[in-house]
């Protein structure tokens, strides 16, 4: 399990790699709409819908996803800062920071076939178009970002196992510990310092610590709305799509919750 597990992650970042350098444009735009219908798959699962109810999500996710992405791609081509989603990605943000810790702490199954779809779009739509924006601005800067969020997560597992004794969510995640969000705050934070000196911008070092925490915790946030999404449905994964990591949702949960959150910060200070 752990070699196929291994495996699956060196393969895709290969991929990932392969794509964020060298796709054009439009082939990056179509990846990221499949990306988005494939978690609405996922999602749909999560949230039991019917048949025909996934079938006019998927539809209509198809469509808005497109035209969402379609908009932005022209609009980059002017200025790769633009501010036309920021109320999007202020959204996605208000969501993590207010409502999902909020769902979290009541622990309640949400009943509501259209809350749960516009979840489902707060959750992938402002994703994918960070995605696209931030390769938009700089490939390595989405890249830097992601990194950030795949060593907090890297950090919070080896750190969890080795010194892991209080339980941060034991009804929705038992495996995650304080310790092991400590061991997550504090490798993210050395990272954050090792940007900032080959950055070489003191106002770039002063800003980048506190942004990366805050994404290494909002990473923590999207990753146990997830679980608690999960644990609701009954099921382990969000899907088998890959191999000894589960679902598209399983590898990007903590995606959702922190680039919307990186690329708004990036137009406000940058804007």
């Amino acid at each position: 399990m752990l070699k196929t597990r291994i495996l699956t992650a060196i393969i895709a970042l290969l991929l990932f790699l392969a794509a964020l350098f060298y796709l054009s444009a439009i082939f990056w735009m179509t990846l990221l709409l499949a990306l988005v219908v494939m978690g609405a798959v996922e999602w749909s699962k999560l949230a039991k819908f019917s048949v025909a109810h996934s079938t006019i999500y998927l539809t209509s996710t198809a469509l808005l996803g497109g035209e969402l992405l379609y908009v932005l791609s022209r609009a980059v081509l002017i200025d790769p800062y633009t501010t036309s989603f920021l109320w999007l990605y202020a959204a996605s943000l208000a969501f993590w920071m207010l409502v999902a810790p909020a769902l979290l702490k009541s622990n309640h199954p949400i009943r509501s076939p259209i809350l749960l779809a516009l979840i489902g779009w707060l959750l992938l739509l402002p994703t994918g178009l960070a995605l696209y924006q931030l390769r938009t601005i700089s490939p390595l800067l989405l890249l830097g970002f992601m990194a950030a969020i795949w060593i907090s997560d890297t950090a919070a597992y080896f750190a969890g196992r080795a010194f892991g004794k209080h339980k941060l969510a034991p009804n929705i995640s038992p495996g995650k510990t304080w310790e092991g969000v400590a061991g997550a705050l504090a490798a993210v934070s050395v990272y954050a310092l090792i940007w900032s000196q080959m950055a070489g911008a003191e106002t770039q070092a002063m800003l980048l610590l506190p942004l990366l925490l805050i994404l290494a915790a909002l990473g923590v946030i999207g990753d146990l709305f997830e679980s608690l999404m999960k644990r609701h449905a009954g099921v382990k994964d969000s899907g088998n799509i890959l191999p000894g990591h589960g679902g598209i949702l399983d590898r990007i949960d903590a995606l959702t919750s922190t680039l919307p959150a990186a690329v708004l910060a990036l137009l406000i200070f940058t804007v």
